[in-house]
């Protein structure tokens, strides 16, 4: 994936996909808002979440040991993964175990953050997506662009077509006169899942929370897909970030106060499954737990930006950034986007390793709308600005950046009364030759230069650049024999 800002140059152009976002995203805030408004208490949910989660963070390795514990006793497997590579491995070593060429899926951010669809395909093995969203990006050959809402980049025509398309193939019948009536959709989806849950022998699932005291994995959903997945097949197996537990079932009741009212703008999500192990005689008879780092401890490590682990994937800083708004998910280049994929990814990844990666931290304005809407008070603008920071110092020591140069010349310059008072005597000059360009008049009667040629461009595209005096306050000085 190219840079950010290459990637939402592209974004920014395409005029459909900016009206579908504003749309989708407008909608979702005024539901939340609504619902949030109910909650007189609001803040302090917010505050008990986030002391929740830093206090788990703190004993994070007594409290993982003790979820394993409790689901070995159970008669769940526990496995570790260091990486995706690992995590990969388990869940295609199982389907292997047991023959099997298809598994279906509950919707799951850790799941793609490993590339997992993609091993077990290299594998012989198809793995379906049942939530519907998931479903459409998945027919679609797309990659999402939104935690909660994958396809928010699509309108409902684009999503008839992809299904009229892609559940006609393999011999299929497309689904006749399917019109964009969103129940219709629904329906359709419903008709191509249904054979696969029937059949299948393996499920693949995250989890939203990991309860510690007694061994029990939580998803929660809207659709009733994730319900299916649960509880039909014979073999379950849940990836599962090692930041998702929480100690006690008290510990749950806070966030399932504060997932739902943040990520759908509903009371209560329609579906919580909860599942500890394996009963006999109902639900899946083989469970296995895989506990997934993958970079998380390295962003344990950072004392600032370790409160990014308090994240549930509600998805409710999306929602309220003007940055994703204009420019949607796949700018991101991570199945993480908007402000909390802006700094989970450099702390998962490490910063310097690639550039896309880097370009991350500046995705944003730092307006703190982001905050402001966190239930779990992430403070993303102070890791933003921490991980711009690292960024900075990785990059130390290779060539210089022009911005460097521009500055070391601007301390060298305002450093020494002398060489300040002839930059002073140039700008007089300067404002007389760069006025050729045009000049316009900003709010409160300040001019600016209104674009100036190649490189001086790559500022005035973008921000304002204020016009020269044409006097300068020592030349006043004099002249008034001040």
């Amino acid at each position: 994936m190219p840079a950010f800002p290459v990637a939402a140059r592209e974004a920014l152009a395409d005029t459909q996909l900016r009206r579908n976002l504003a749309h989708a995203t407008g909608t979702i805030r005024a539901k939340r808002a609504a619902v949030v408004g109910e909650v007189a208490e609001w803040e302090e949910l917010r505050l008990a979440g986030a002391a929740i989660k830093d206090n788990t963070l703190r004993r994070l390795d007594e409290h993982l040991l003790t979820l394993e514990a409790a689901l070995q006793a159970r008669g769940a497997t526990v496995h570790w993964a260091r990486d995706a590579r690992e995590a990969c491995a388990v869940v295609a070593g199982i389907a292997r175990d047991h023959g099997v060429d298809e598994v279906v899926k509950v919707k799951s951010m850790a799941t793609q953050e490993i590339g997992l669809n993609e091993v077990l395909a290299e594998h012989g093995v198809t793995a379906w997506e049942t939530d519907l969203a998931e479903l459409i990006v998945q027919l679609g050959d797309d990659l999402p662009s939104h935690i909660l809402v994958p396809a928010i980049h699509r309108n409902r025509a684009e999503i008839r077509e992809i299904f009229r398309r892609e559940m006609g193939a393999a011999g299929r019948p497309a689904p006749d006169g399917l019109t964009d009536d969103p129940a219709e959709l629904a329906g359709a989806a419903r008709l191509h899942l249904r054979e696969k849950f029937l059949r299948a022998k393996m499920a693949v699932s995250g989890a939203n929370f990991a309860v510690a005291e007694s061994g029990t994995l939580v998803v929660v959903e809207s659709e009733g897909n994730g319900r299916m997945c649960l509880t039909l097949p014979e073999v379950l197996v849940s990836v599962v970030g090692i930041e998702k537990v929480v100690p006690t079932w008290s510990d749950l009741d806070v966030f399932l106060q504060l997932l739902p009212r943040s990520s759908t703008g509903e009371r209560m999500n329609p579906y919580t499954s909860a599942w500890s192990g394996v009963t006999p005689g109902d639900g899946p008879q083989e469970m296995h737990v895989v506990l997934l780092d993958n970079g998380r401890t390295r962003a344990l490590a950072d004392e600032v930006g370790r409160q990014a682990l308090r994240c549930i994937r509600c998805s409710a800083c999306l929602n309220v950034c003007p940055v994703y708004e204009r420019t949607g998910g796949h700018a991101y280049g991570s199945v993480y986007p908007g402000p909390i994929g802006a700094i989970l990814n450099p702390l998962l990844k490490g910063v310097g390793v690639d550039e896309q990666t880097d370009s991350l931290p500046y995705a944003s304005s730092l307006c703190g709308a982001c905050f402001e809407a966190c239930p779990v008070r992430i403070d993303i603008p102070e890791v933003l600005v921490h991980l711009r920071s690292q960024v900075v110092d990785a990059h130390r020591g290779g060539a210089p950046k022009p911005e460097a140069v521009a500055m070391k010349a601007a301390s060298w310059v305002l450093s020494d009364a002398r060489r300040l008072g002839l930059a002073e005597r140039g700008l007089g000059v300067a404002n007389r030759a760069l006025t050729r360009f045009g000049r316009r008049v900003l709010p409160g009667g300040r001019r600016a230069l209104s674009r100036l040629p190649w490189p001086g461009s790559l500022w005035t595209d973008a921000r304002d650049l204020p016009a020269p005096p044409r006097e300068s306050f020592r030349s006043w000085w004099r002249k008034e024999k001040r």
